[in-house]
């Protein structure tokens, strides 16, 4: 049978770190979709990703845009994108606390060193994972992870 570690004070508070991020980013894709979903309705697609949502953001100031829809719907549209700005500063908040939690840890620092870590994993990694002593193998710890060999 194995027993799950105690974790300390300071382990939970940066899993609790992540879980914001986590839900912080989830809440910025939703976003993202409703607003993308919504201008779709009204014949304004845009391709995935970020950029195409600061494209999205900018029809919307313009004037043509403002008045080519609905005032309702332009109004809940700046809503969605004021909020969505909003989360992004917030996301943004908490990579820079994540990047300062990096850099104060030996342990995560000594994890970046490995090509392709970088602070949010390593902080992830020390904050979640239980010690390295509860894996036989390396394999073990991969399997936790959720990777699998091709």
């Amino acid at each position: 049978m194995r027993f799950v570690a105690v974790k300390s004070e300071e382990q939970q508070a940066a899993g609790m770190v992540f879980r914001t991020r986590d839900l912080v980013v989830r809440q910025c894709t939703q976003l993202i979709n409703a607003l993308r979903g919504h201008l779709a309705e009204y014949g304004w697609v845009a391709p995935r990703g970020l950029e195409s949502v600061a494209m999205l953001a900018d029809l919307l100031d313009e004037e043509e845009m403002a008045s080519s829809l609905p005032e309702a719907a332009w109004t809940m549209l700046r809503l969605m994108t004021d909020m969505l700005a909003g989360l992004d500063a917030r996301a943004a908040n908490l990579d820079k606390e994540i990047a300062r939690r990096a850099r104060g840890d030996e342990a995560t620092r000594r994890l970046m060193t490995i090509p392709g870590i970088g602070p949010i994993a390593a902080t992830a990694i020390v904050a979640l994972a239980p010690p390295a002593e509860t894996f036989t193998k390396g394999r073990n710890f991969a399997a936790w992870l959720g990777l699998a060999p091709l």
